[in-house]
């Protein structure tokens, strides 16, 4: 494969800028400059193609400048840019409203509030569920990331930097253990465990530590993805959605990063046959453009004028571009997703066979994660063979990220081909390879 000396001259003048006037707290695996972007392809400040493979972090689903979104944007930049919707109407903010609520896989009438990102969608449930159920708990996840503002931090569980030095952190919020079967953290064995990890927020949180009836809702992504791409069984979800019921709690499904056509279908909770009462959203919503949303059962959103509210939240830039990419998306893009997703997911079941340090292979649609061992017997986590693979394909012309502690994640935009895939899936082999040998001492044949 290729080989680059990087950063390039032109990279580094910038990143030497960046580090002069940006906030230390930004997380960079490898020093890209971007410059532009087509489909699947970037290309740095310095002439360097690659593959991206990390969409920006699950954002660019359409690809990379896809001419309907663009065309979109171009149309609705020369009429107006701005005109708070929290005070003002606009037809294309009343467009996308209308368009959510029809696509959301909520079987009764749905209300949407606009946000900017992810995180404010998430503190927008976090007030909407409180205010709903005049009940102050909440219940999250371990391993889960909801943001990095104050009240989706409080539920964000993945790493201890993202917590370290910010507490006091939002009061009533308890975290419980995901169905994370391949460490399963009571050391059973699914299906026979009879998703016990869910039992036990009955039988033992509920019982000794926090009353149910006090309890405002349980926030869940339904792929875990900044814990380490974690796909739960169907019948976790399931049994999620019934305890809920039993106890009158709103399950909210934070779709920010598993949304629009991410995971081979619109939304991911359809995968599991099970209704939330709330879905956060953003990152794929709009090709790139900063927006976000959360969308609740109407019957929910009692709260009054002025309670919550936003001023760029639904952007009618972002609105256009989102209207966009729900129409590219379901004009075959999101099959196509579900089908690449399985052919990928196939290939790297394959390559697990001849590398021993590939300790699970799992995912949804183009939403994959392949965790790294150093035994596979032991599942020794192995996170410096991850960046190493990361950094190595970085130089090979790929773009990867990780996730978890040492999980490489694989979240290429939705339209790429099988022969896209093959060429990105030659590449990690390679660098797999050449981390097994070096930082592995493994030779294999």
């Amino acid at each position: 494969m290729e080989e680059r000396m990087l950063p390039g001259p032109n990279a580094e003048v910038w990143i030497q800028r960046d580090g002069a006037n940006i906030s230390p707290s930004y997380t960079r695996a490898y020093p890209f400059v971007m410059a532009r972007g087509e489909g699947a392809y970037v290309w740095d400040v310095d002439g360097n193609r690659y593959l991206d493979f990390t969409s920006g972090i699950g954002v660019t689903n359409t690809g990379h400048c896809h001419p309907e979104v663009v065309e979109a944007i171009k149309a609705q930049v020369d009429r107006f840019l701005h005109m708070s919707g929290t005070d003002f109407y606009y037809p294309v903010q009343i467009e996308l409203a209308d368009t959510l609520n029809r696509i959301v896989p909520i079987g009764e009438p749905t209300l949407v509030f606009f946000t900017n990102s992810g995180a404010e969608s998430v503190e927008a449930a976090i007030k909407l569920s409180r205010y709903a159920t005049r009940r102050p708990h909440i219940i999250a996840f371990r391993n889960a990331f909801h943001g990095r503002t104050m009240g989706a931090l409080s539920l964000t569980a993945s790493k201890v930097v993202q917590r370290r030095g910010f507490a006091p952190l939002l009061p009533e919020v308890t975290h419980v253990d995901y169905g994370y079967c391949y460490r399963c953290p009571l050391h059973l064995t699914y299906p026979e465990c009879r998703v016990a990890c869910v039992s036990c927020i009955e039988e033992d949180l509920f019982r000794t530590q926090v009353p149910p009836e006090e309890v405002a809702a349980i926030f869940v992504e339904p792929v875990q993805g900044e814990g380490g791409y974690i796909v739960p069984p169907r019948e976790w979800m399931q049994a999620l959605r019934a305890l809920c019921d039993r106890y009158g709690i709103l399950l909210v499904a934070d779709e920010v990063q598993t949304g629009f056509g991410r995971t081979g279908k619109m939304f991911a909770m359809e995968h599991f046959g099970v209704e939330p009462d709330i879905i956060t959203v953003a990152k794929g919503i709009a090709s790139g453009l900063p927006l976000g949303a959360m969308i609740a059962r109407r019957r929910l959103m009692t709260w009054p004028p002025g309670s919550h509210a936003s001023t760029f939240g639904g952007n009618p830039v972002a609105c256009a571009a989102a209207l966009a990419t729900i129409r590219v998306l379901e004009n075959g893009v999101v099959d196509n997703a579900a089908r690449v997703g399985a052919y990928m997911l196939e290939r790297l079941r394959e390559m697990q066979a001849r590398h021993p340090s590939m300790g699970d292979v799992r995912g949804l649609g183009l939403m994959i994660g392949v965790e790294l061992v150093r035994d596979r017997e032991q599942k020794t986590r192995a996170p410096e063979v991850r960046d190493w693979v990361i950094q190595r394909a970085f130089e090979k012309g790929l773009l990867l990220l990780g996730a978890g502690v040492n999980v490489v994640r694989f979240i290429p935009p939705l339209i790429i081909t099988e022969a896209i895939a093959d060429e990105g899936l030659a590449i990690f082999e390679e660098v797999l390879t050449e981390a097994e040998k070096a930082v592995l001492g493994l030779s294999l044949t």
